[in-house]
């Protein structure tokens, strides 16, 4: 993920930008965005529903990396209409607007005062396109006419140029009316590649132009009309749009059906039960159907693909919940893996994929990402996925259909991945213009020494070192249950040589945590940030430096009280608004206390799921975005947002599951049919939670857990089959 604030090296001299990096003219969180996405698709609205009402933002409505329609504006009488309420469906399902007319002529005799007329929009995105339904009420004792007029536009950007990518040469755009009740946008890109934006209205408009329609409505007391408008987007082969209510029905049952094997959550806290259902809506909104299955695209606006890393660590935090995301991530990524040296995308055999853009920048090279493998961890964190997946569902069938996959990825870490063969993964890009930084803080500011100076390449991050870790040792599981006994022993001992090289090489004894990295002289960034919490998230944190590194990321510099920041206070290149530099992100924040969790710290996984529990009671909807400012919590004001986050946003959205699975020391071992509660603890703002639906191994349990006088108790109220239930302290 790119997006950064420039930053001073210790030279004192700015440093150059990464030329991936997303311009803000305005900021996201000036005003109410509406999102939507389905597939390919994802549409970025303001609160009436409209699109480029105003200059400078990433409105619009978006297919395959490309803006399709860059406005669409409802205009009654030629004024905008008076917004009464606007707000994403429970299930983010559709987009539903109540407006009313503004005054129109009022001091004459065929004035319609305001409030009178009642507009109703329904919007939602199904297959490749986008439809509204334009509901119209007449609440006065007489009859009313109007003029409807609908303004639209197709720009055709590419998402890099909506970021504030410039470019020397684009392709040619046209609009022409096709029929009365239809018009096409084209877009012939410098790729070949055809583009069609075509809209239909019911009925046919009274006037209709390539930019504007036009509607005359008549409607007696009381009465009621209605206009759909259908947007279908198009590449190459047509698109046969269907109507309005068949694809609304149909847009439902595939949310009914991508949830249908998720555990459910239900607390004492109607707040923390409100988190639970926006996050898990958006969730299954950013997941996409692929031929793996589901696949979790990053989050909207910037990032609305697939995004290895990301994809990864989502289907980890909601492994417990819902197994499928994680078997669709490790189909997909497993299918797509490298299989030969490419250094334009930074490939090599082995390697997992950072990224994939289908947009007209990427096809003509302009951005590496067509099919981009510039990151250093997802290959690792592939494996990890894999070895969780399996003891979450025993489904070892799955295991053996990617075991090649895993077995490359393996050969990648030992080979390319540690090049000069000092037992550590580090990263180097092939290509000027990938990535600078590959791990998950990637902008190009992230990687620093104690000085401020920036960290030269290779680079060995200290979260990768963990993540090898624990793949290497899932890895070594699986092989044994393959029969491959001599290769889990050497990967069990390689292991172990890596934790100990890790221990000699990364730890800090004066800052008392984990070195961000080695550069490529080894010398570490001593610097304090929240990656050392990946460390005990992996395993890899020795007992007493595991503590110790714990009191440092909750320390006051470290933890802000809305989370733990990226980057301590007082550290070179602090700043709590950059994107990596002292932000805080709630999936970080997650995988930190599933750290915490790991070494028997409740009480400070709880710490920090309360603080983002707490952060999410200032957002709207209790939508979790991608990060926020590390400023100072104080009293009466909520987190300070970030200018272009992205929200919603995948392992964001996920967060929730993961703290929750910290707090409760949960795991469940399919193989044994068995689930584990480890010490569990209940944060501060619930005294009961309820998990329903829990399925092991073909059967179903559910847990109550119930704060009590000397801790909590568990009750399994439903529970079929032979499934165990151990609660240890």
């Amino acid at each position: 993920m790119m997006g950064t604030a420039q930053s001073r090296p210790a030279s004192g001299e700015p440093e150059k930008l990464s030329e991936h990096y997303i311009e803000a003219d305005v900021s996201l969180v000036e005003r109410t965005l509406r999102s939507l996405k389905h597939g390919d698709a994802f549409a970025v609205m303001d609160g009436y529903g409209d699109v480029g009402s105003a200059p400078g933002t990433p409105e619009g409505l978006f297919f395959r990396d490309t803006r399709y329609l860059s406005r669409f504006e409802l205009r009654f009488e030629g004024k905008r209409p008076l917004l009464l309420s606007s707000v994403i469906q429970n299930d983010n399902a559709a987009l539903s607007v109540d407006l009313t007319n503004p005054d129109i002529r009022c001091q004459e005799s065929d004035g319609i005062p305001r409030d009178l007329v009642s507009i109703e929009r329904t919007k939602f995105l199904w297959k490749d396109a986008c439809y509204e339904r334009i509901g119209l009420r007449n609440f006065a004792e007489h009859t009313v006419s109007f003029r409807i007029d609908l303004l639209f536009d197709a720009d055709f950007r590419d998402l890099f140029e909506v970021r504030g990518l410039d470019r020397m040469r684009r392709g040619e755009v046209a609009a022409k009316v096709l029929q009365p009740d239809q018009v096409e946008h084209t877009y012939v890109g410098l790729d070949g590649a055809r583009r069609r934006t075509v809209i239909s209205f019911e009925p046919a408009p009274e006037q209709l132009q390539p930019q504007r329609a036009t509607l005359r409505v008549t409607m007696p007391p009381h009465g009621q009309s209605s206009v759909i408008v259908r947007i279908a987007f198009e590449e190459g082969a047509p698109n046969h749009v269907c109507d309005f209510v068949t694809a609304f029905r149909d847009k439902r049952r595939e949310n009914r059906k991508f949830t249908r094997g998720l555990a459910t959550v239900e607390g004492s806290n109607d707040l923390f039960n409100e988190l639970m259902c926006r996050s898990t809506s958006d969730l299954y909104m950013l997941c996409t159907e692929t031929s793996a299955g589901l696949y979790p695209y990053a989050g909207i606006p910037w990032y609305s693909t697939v995004f290895g890393r990301d994809g990864i660590i989502t289907a980890m935090q909601t492994l417990w919940a819902d197994p499928a995301i994680a078997r669709g991530v490790l189909g997909y990524l497993a299918a797509t893996q490298a299989t030969s040296y490419d250094p334009t995308m930074d490939a090599q055999p082995g390697k997992i994929m950072h990224e994939r853009r289908q947009g007209e920048m990427a096809r003509t090279g302009e951005v590496p990402f067509r099919r981009y493998y510039g990151t250093v961890d997802a290959t690792p964190l592939f494996i990890m996925l894999a070895g969780l997946y399996e003891e979450r569902t025993g489904d070892m069938d799955f295991i053996r259909s990617i075991w090649p996959a895993i077995k490359a990825a393996l050969a990648w870490c030992d080979g390319e991945g540690d090049r000069d063969k000092d037992g550590f993964v580090e990263y180097f890009r092939e290509t000027e213009h990938g990535l600078a930084n590959q791990g998950w803080k990637d902008s190009h500011d992230s990687i620093f020494h104690a000085d401020g100076s920036p960290a030269q390449g290779p680079i060995a991050l200290c979260e990768v070192q963990g993540y090898v870790y624990a793949a290497k040792l899932h890895a070594a599981r699986l092989a044994e249950s393959l029969g491959e006994t001599g290769w889990a022993t050497a990967l069990r001992s390689s292991a172990e040589a890596l934790r100990q090289c890790f221990e000699a090489t990364f730890w800090l004894e004066d800052k008392g945590t984990y070195a961000l990295a080695l550069d490529a002289g080894k010398r570490p960034c001593a610097v304090k940030t929240s990656n050392a919490g990946h460390a005990l998230f992996t395993g890899i944190a020795a007992p007493d430096r595991a503590l110790r590194t714990a009191q440092t990321l909750l320390s006051q510099d470290g933890f802000s009280g809305w989370g733990v920041r990226t980057l301590a206070r007082g550290e070179p290149r602090f700043n709590p608004m950059s994107y990596h530099n002292g932000s805080i992100w709630p999936h970080d924040n997650s995988l930190i206390a599933l750290g915490f969790s790991q070494y028997g710290l409740k009480e400070e996984a709880a710490a920090v799921f309360s603080a983002i529990f707490d952060a999410s009671l200032h957002q709207e909807q209790r939508r979790l975005p991608e990060l926020y400012c590390g400023f100072l919590r104080r009293r009466r004001r909520g987190p300070v947002g970030y200018p272009v986050a992205c929200s919603p946003q995948a392992w964001a959205a996920a967060s929730p599951f993961a703290l929750l699975e910290a707090c409760l020391g949960l795991r469940i071992l399919a193989r044994e049919r068995m689930v584990v509660l480890q010490n569990p603890v209940l944060p501060a703002f619930l005294d009961e939670v309820i998990l329903r639906d829990i399925q092991v191994s073909g059967e179903v349990l559910d847990l109550c857990i119930r704060r009590a006088p000397s801790g909590v108790s568990v009750t399994a109220p439903r529970r079929t089959g032979d499934i165990r239930l151990t609660v240890t302290s």
